[in-house]
């Protein structure tokens, strides 16, 4: 008996090994108007199920909330770094001690990576960070050894599937770009060198965004699209030819068994017209179901993290409306859609606990006001540069609106953000709050949750928040004037 104990024992310890390293990771971007208090994220991660997370920056108070918490973390230096830690030794080792070892040595904080930039070779780029990356990552590798964590923490390069190619249209014909091969090929040596793993970003949504004749079907893991013929292989979706093009491209220049990380992988739910709880709901299920059979190519369980948590609706959205609406959570902690990671016992996600929300208040478009009303056009566009219109459009989820709709909608944005300041909410002879809700069917006129200040950010956050209300009251005495 006591023999059978100790064998189920030590199955039940190696399903929970195995299940444990091929956990999904997520995505914790801080690019909102009302970031959620750290604590608060992190309590989520754990009430989820997510063992591992990924950073895009080195955040004290967020860094300080992952203490004790067992979670993988992935620090991360921003693009903007990158010059001078690749011409400083020192400022390399002065990062790591203050966003490494301090954290891992006083704190608690389980890092296991550092994310050297993000993306840096993108083309939109244009070339900026060619010549800062590698240096930079040498220089943080060295100064983790100095700091006796070489072995502990390993350096990556999160980078945009654009850093290869296929020469034939098949994984098969996969290898990096050709006007940055050499660079790729020193980075990469270095990276196996050191034991560290390659880190790709990879979208079909963007695929389908870019491309109007891109299959939709392509970029689900149904199994419902033609299959792509690649020798013996067969290709039933986007990801797993696009993962594979990069094993190709790696195993042609020798490096085949290098670990590969994906770094970020999901789909939007707003902001375009693929871009939708549906399709979303989908696209995540689908890759969860995919996660543990790996690709043709390498047929094994992935290690990747969701992008993203939560939404951030102070992003740029340069490339594109969705770019605020990556989340399987709204800013506010609610989960988007159901979802299992096969992490929990229910296999729903768990929203997250004790956000406080502003009043049960919005501001919407006056009653008695005119269409035709010269300011209104305006106001609008104020509202919308520093509030979040990106749900307005065609294919969006308050693209139904109609035009009395979507005024009030900019105004309920600019509103909420602003902490529903009675100033915030005085468009002339345009505006009223109301404590009906406007909000319809598929359109959600969102209530902003209390806003978080962070020990350090504080003081800053109430100076901005004052000069946004002089700011407020010159643009609406221009507004009355005209």
């Amino acid at each position: 008996m006591g023999i059978f104990v100790i064998v189920v024992s030590i199955i039940c310890f190696m399903l929970v090994a195995v299940r444990s390293n091929n956990i999904i990771g997520a995505n914790w971007g801080t690019q909102a108007t009302h970031p959620l208090a750290p604590d608060r994220v992190v309590g989520m991660l754990r009430q989820n199920g997510f063992q591992k997370i990924k950073l895009f920056d080195a955040d004290y108070g967020t860094l300080q909330a992952l203490s004790k918490s067992g979670i993988e973390v992935m620090v991360g230096i921003p693009n903007d770094m990158l010059a001078t830690l690749a011409t400083s030794m020192k400022a390399a080792e002065k990062w790591v001690a203050k966003n490494v070892s301090s954290h891992v040595s006083t704190n608690g904080v389980n890092i296991r990576y550092v994310a050297v930039g993000n993306e840096p070779f993108l083309q939109t780029y244009n070339g900026t960070f060619l010549r800062t990356t590698f240096p930079a990552l040498r220089n943080i590798q060295s100064a983790l050894i100095k700091a006796g964590l070489g072995t502990q923490v390993k350096v990556t390069v999160p980078l945009n599937a654009d850093v290869y190619e296929s020469s034939s249209t098949l994984p098969s014909g996969g290898d990096f770009r050709a006007d940055i091969h050499d660079l790729m090929l020193a980075i990469v040596k270095f990276l196996n060198d050191n034991g560290a793993p390659f880190t790709v970003n990879i979208y079909p949504f963007i695929s389908l965004y870019i491309d109007p004749n891109f299959p939709v079907e392509y970029a689900f893991f149904d199994g419902n699209s033609s299959p792509v013929i690649d020798g013996q292989l067969s290709y039933t979706n986007m990801f797993d030819a696009n993962h594979d093009t990069l094993v190709w491209a790696l195993e042609r220049n020798g490096y085949g068994n290098i670990p590969i990380i994906v770094g970020e992988i999901g789909w939007p739910t707003d902001g375009d017209r693929n871009a939708n709880l549906q399709y979303a709901q989908r696209f995540s299920q689908g890759f969860m179901s995919h996660i543990n059979k790996g690709t043709p190519k390498r047929p094994s369980p992935l290690n990747a993290y969701l992008f993203s948590l939560i939404d951030e609706d102070a992003k740029s959205i340069d490339p594109g409306n969705f770019e605020r609406h990556w989340g399987i959570f709204y800013i506010d902690g609610l989960p988007k859609y159901q979802l299992n990671l096969g992490t929990t016992n229910t296999g729903t996600l768990v929203a997250a606990r004790g956000i406080t929300y502003q009043s049960k208040r919005w501001c919407v478009m006056s009653p008695s006001a005119k269409l035709e009303d010269p300011e209104v056009a305006p106001a609008v566009s104020y509202a919308c540069s520093l509030g979040d219109c990106t749900s307005l459009g065609y294919g969006t989820s308050c693209g139904n609106l109609d035009a009395r709709g979507n005024i009030s909608y900019a105004f309920n944005s600019y509103y909420q953000i602003n902490n529903q300041r009675e100033i915030a909410c005085k468009f002339p002879n345009l505006s009223i709050v109301t404590k009906t809700d406007p909000s319809t069917r598929s359109c959600r006129f969102g209530i902003m949750i209390e806003p978080y200040y962070g020990a350090s950010g504080e003081h800053r956050v109430k100076w901005l928040q004052k000069l946004s209300s002089l700011v407020v009251s010159f643009v609406f005495l221009l507004l009355s004037s005209l």
